[in-house]
């Protein structure tokens, strides 16, 4: 391996994570961090450590110049940019490139044209990959796009062409909602990514969020197989697994099929993901978007491939080709991971940020705990209230929630208020033990079973 340092642009889970891929493949580590992550668990386990601002992330993880400043002063000849602050981000790509450091990640060109929504929707398209009935591109007179709205036929969402979290997101019912809602939505885009552009999509009724993790080195791409995110809290995801227990096998090899087409149209490199509406009722799928960075939930796909996602990323920024090739590539049991954050889901999922009493992590076979934390951390109130990944793998999908209700039952974090009791009740629900779920069928439970939310 020609590098030897990898600088990470990033804090939390993630931050650990890809300090100990990176310290696997013999690299050594430089964490940067904010005045408020001093104490972390990654700063202690880097091998060096750079302070790069206040707690406020615009001013810190969201610097590109002090981040490349940290890089050139602790000689870095690579920086990982994690998911979330500078992930996604064209410019820093573009930035970290020119510094003569290699970005583990695609280029800013990829960035730019598929984490723009319409320009990756249109991609799709030349690819060949199944897109949900829409607007070609951004919509612009109001009057003609609600006259395209009532060609598509209502309910359509409104959707940012930038950004992502839910917002910029309307939905409307009627040709009177949307002369109303779209105007909200461009001006909350606007606020939260400088850009109001705004595209129209078909609302697919009770569809399931799938998406493929496809892998790629400019030449040579492959996919590992498809998640299913369909358990959503205002359109963040709370519970992933691996494979979807919806999709026939004709139906996955297509959906992956597609996946792969669209990386290789866009000459893909690194990890990265590509997201899917599917309609159970119909069998059929469609494009929504790109994620063109490390998932969140990349765990439950290694945990039933056993392919290090991180370590293929950071290879193939050293210039080598994938190490895989798609023959190689199977799937075994089932995988499911939840997201442990600081927050009461029985007080609205307030956000409860304090100190970690009496760590307990959960163990046994088939369970990974991918996390922040140590006994006496504090937690600071400044970011995402993400603390950690419970994973857990099973032979089966029965046996991965039985074993998922066990390592909840294990994982102790003191007085702190977690969303943990939530997927005990989950695991417990008829319809998440069927599979019998989509994207909007968390909400209303949430609000009919809010008495079996309290807990640790």
């Amino acid at each position: 391996m020609s590098l030897t340092k990898i600088l990470i642009a990033n804090r939390g889970e993630i931050a650990v994570r890809i300090i100990r891929a990176a310290q696997e493949l013999g690299l050594k580590t430089v964490q940067v961090y904010s005045a408020a992550d001093e104490t972390s668990l990654a700063v202690q386990l880097a091998d060096e450590a750079v302070e790069i601002g206040p707690p406020v992330a615009k001013k810190s993880y969201l610097d590109v110049a002090a981040v490349l400043a940290a890089a050139d002063k602790t000689g870095a000849d690579a920086i990982h940019p994690g998911y979330g602050f500078l992930a996604e981000n064209a410019e820093f790509a573009d930035a970290v490139a020119a510094a003569g450091i290699s970005f583990v990640g695609p280029s800013g060109d990829v960035i730019r044209r598929m984490g723009d929504k319409a320009s990756a929707r249109k991609a799709a398209k030349e690819a060949g990959v199944p897109t949900v009935p829409g607007s070609d591109g951004v919509i612009g007179d109001l009057t003609e796009a609600c006259a395209l709205a009532q060609q598509i036929g209502f309910p359509v969402m409104i959707k940012a062409t930038a950004g992502g979290g839910g917002r910029g997101i309307r939905i409307a019912n009627s040709a009177e909602e949307f002369m109303t809602l779209a105007p909200q939505a461009s001006s909350e885009a606007s606020a939260a990514f400088g850009d109001g552009g705004l595209y129209l999509e078909k609302v697919i009724e009770r569809a399931r969020h799938i998406e493929v993790q496809i892998l790629g080195d400019g030449e040579n791409f492959i996919h590992c197989f498809e998640r299913e995110c369909s358990l959503q809290r205002r359109r963040q995801k709370v519970w992933e697994e691996a494979p979807s227990a919806a999709l026939t096998p004709d139906v996955r090899e297509r959906l992956c099929a597609s996946a792969v087409a669209l990386a290789a149209a866009v000459k893909y490199c690194g990890a990265g993901t590509i997201e899917y509406l599917y309609d159970d009722i119909s069998g059929d799928f469609y494009f929504i978007e790109m994620n063109t960075r490390i998932q969140v939930e990349h765990p439950v796909t290694e945990s039933i491939t056993g392919i290090d996602l991180l370590a293929e990323m950071i290879k193939v920024a050293d210039g080598q080709p994938l190490s895989i090739r798609q023959e190689d590539v199977s799937f075994r049991g089932h995988a499911i991971e939840v997201r442990i954050n600081a927050e009461d889901p029985a007080a609205n999922f307030m956000p409860f940020p304090g100190v970690v009493g009496d760590l307990r992590v959960p163990g046994g076979p088939g369970v990974r705990f991918d996390h922040m934390l140590y006994q006496g951390y504090q937690i600071p109130p400044f970011y995402d209230s993400l603390l950690g990944k419970l994973i857990v793998n099973a032979d089966t999908r029965e046996k991965a929630i039985i074993r998922l209700k066990r390592a909840i039952g294990e994982l102790g974090l003191g007085d702190l208020k977690t969303t943990a009791p939530l997927f005990t009740a989950l695991a417990e629900t008829p319809d998440v033990l069927s599979g019998s779920v989509h994207t909007k069928w968390l909400e209303p439970w949430l609000e009919a079973n809010s008495d079996k939310l309290s807990g640790h």
